[in-house]
């Protein structure tokens, strides 16, 4: 059984392997055809993200949000749900910890900690229902998730200017130093980047995630209800406790993931804009193979991708769209990746059917 679970493991990463390949093979043709050099390209691209110590935080900082709704999408994904309300529940949580940070006056650990809690109950709280619905009467989460993305969007789009109004109408009061995610001594290790503590808590709900879907029995329940909902009902399971419960936990992670995004990365909530990285977490969560750890080392790609195109544009002209087609075809290509498997398989058989000729 270890065997097999490795070689499948081993398998899947190579198919991962080849659809960052092909994506880039195709980000090198689309240079090419805008008359740049592709090697030149991808040169300062990486080295965007990658060249020092601030930009590595910086790279770090913007991975952050994206590995919480990559878990989020992921952890749907491997309980059966589409989890299409990442952006939504991320959006509440940051509005909620920004709440928090501007009203209460309390120490900085103190504070962080009820920001936290506060991030998790109302992103958890805000996919309940989503998941109540597809329990209860079937009704299907991608339609009621992205219904309450936009819910989301109008309730902060209301409450930010009528309660927590900064120097311009679109945007709240910047958030104190106690609330910040921020931290001198993390900032001076990385040459004044703005990675901050939020890494630690993606790492830790990487590790948690993957403790529970694969050593606990919560975890199996739940990947049962995901494989076949109505077996599992037949094996004892309660199936719509599972729903809910999965949703739940889809939506705290995506919580904290926009507690990181306003309170980490950014330094203020901005109304008007839906997180871009609630959709990019469908994307990451793809590109990880629904796998914690997976997850984790996609958005560290993207997050270097999304670092270094500005730099590239900036020493090179290429346009930073090109980095953006770069990701969409990566995600192309890791959503098709059933197709990119059997191309191994076929590969694999002419050249066991050569060695055997040979021999």
């Amino acid at each position: 059984m270890k065997l097999r679970f490795k070689l499948e493991v081993k398998k899947e990463a190579v198919v991962l392997l080849l659809a960052i390949l092909l994506g880039l093979i195709a980000g090198a043709v689309f240079m090419a055809l805008t008359g740049s050099s592709p090697i030149t390209g991808y040169e300062f691209l990486f080295k965007g993200g990658l060249m020092n110590l601030e930009r590595i935080g910086n790279t770090l900082a913007t991975a952050t949000p994206l590995i919480f709704t990559g878990l989020s999408v992921a952890f749907a994904f491997r309980t059966g749900l589409f989890n299409i309300g990442a952006a939504g529940q991320m959006l509440i949580g940051g509005f909620c910890a920004t709440a928090v940070g501007l009203t209460l006056n309390l120490p900085k650990p103190m504070l962080l900690t009820l920001m936290v809690l506060a991030a998790t109950v109302s992103g958890a709280l805000w996919a309940t229902l989503p998941g109540y619905f597809k329990a209860r009467f079937n009704v299907h989460e991608v339609v009621s998730t992205i219904m309450f993305n936009w819910i989301a969007y109008w309730v902060v789009y209301y409450a930010v200017p009528a309660y927590f109004k900064g120097a311009f109408e679109t945007e709240s009061r910047y958030i104190p130093n106690d609330a910040s995610l921020r931290v001198d001594w993390m900032a001076k290790l990385f040459d004044g980047s703005y990675i901050n503590l939020g890494i630690f808590l993606a790492l830790a709900a990487v590790i948690l995630i993957a403790f529970i879907l694969n050593k606990t029995t919560l975890g199996y329940e739940l990947k049962a209800v995901g494989f076949n909902r109505f077996a599992a009902e037949y094996a004892g399971i309660n199936a719509n406790r599972g729903i809910v419960l999965s949703m739940m936990i889809a939506g705290a992670l995506a919580g904290l993931g926009g507690m990181t995004l306003y309170c980490g990365y950014a330094t203020s909530i901005q109304i008007g804009i839906l997180p871009s990285q609630g959709i990019d977490g469908i994307a990451v969560a793809l590109l990880g193979a629904n796998s914690p750890w997976g997850v984790f080392a996609a958005a560290l790609f993207f997050g270097t991708l999304y670092s270094g195109k500005g730099f590239m544009n900036a020493m090179t002209n290429i346009p930073p769209e090109i980095a953006d087609t770069i990701i969409a075809t990566i995600i192309y290509f890791a959503a098709t990746s059933v197709l990119i498997e059997k191309f191994v398989d076929k590969m694999k058989r002419r050249l066991k059917g050569a060695n055997s000729s040979c021999g």
